[in-house]
């Protein structure tokens, strides 16, 4: 347990929280007007939450506290905060226009299941997994955070389908493209093909 994996953890913590008060956020448009103190709250977690995932990972490097653990807790804390903000603007009121389309969080969830399901697959065969990261994927990640940010500020007045409609290009891009990834690695070992 270092420093990097305590301040992970603190990040995983901070997601229920974020999620109490988005919901509470929405709940006070059942007495108008809603109650902008709990949307501001929600979005300082996530911008703190946020920031935890730059910080572990400066200090593992900067003071050699690379662990097993922190390796296996930072993606999926880092998955959670997303997926649990994703779902959250997708289910609960988050004011008049302003929601992320159920598609589009569907659309992510389908793509994650499908990059971890190939995971299992080269695992069954024993198999080395190796994932190299494409610019596909971090554009898509950082048009993800874009187009949560859009929602829960609500800053720029335009509709949110206009980034979601973009995100979900590069979504689908990605994923293809781990999937393109995966089949390679199959085939390289032989296990793609039919047995004849």
């Amino acid at each position: 347990m270092t420093v990097a994996t305590h301040i992970t953890i603190s990040r995983i913590l901070l997601v229920p929280v974020f999620a109490v008060l988005a919901v509470y956020y929405a709940r006070s448009f059942e007495s108008p007007p809603p109650d902008e103190r709990y949307r501001w709250w929600a979005v300082a977690v996530f911008v703190l939450a946020s920031a935890t995932d730059g910080i572990d990972g400066y200090v593992a490097r900067r003071f050699n506290q690379r662990s097993r653990l922190g390796a296996v807790l930072d993606p999926l804390a880092d998955k959670l905060l997303v997926l649990t903000a994703l779902i959250t603007l997708s289910v609960v009121q988050w004011g008049e226009g302003w929601s992320v389309p159920i598609w589009f969080s569907g659309l992510v969830i389908a793509r994650d299941v499908v990059i971890l399901g190939g995971i299992a697959v080269l695992h069954f065969f024993h198999l080395q997994v190796h994932v190299d990261p494409h610019w596909t994927g971090k554009v898509s990640t950082a048009l993800l955070m874009v187009t949560l940010a859009w929602v829960m500020l609500q800053i720029i007045p335009f509709s949110p389908i206009y980034p979601v409609t973009v995100t979900a290009l590069f979504v689908i891009l990605s994923g293809a493209n781990y999937f393109r990834q995966g089949l390679a690695q199959l085939k390289e070992h032989g296990h793609a093909e039919p047995h004849t």
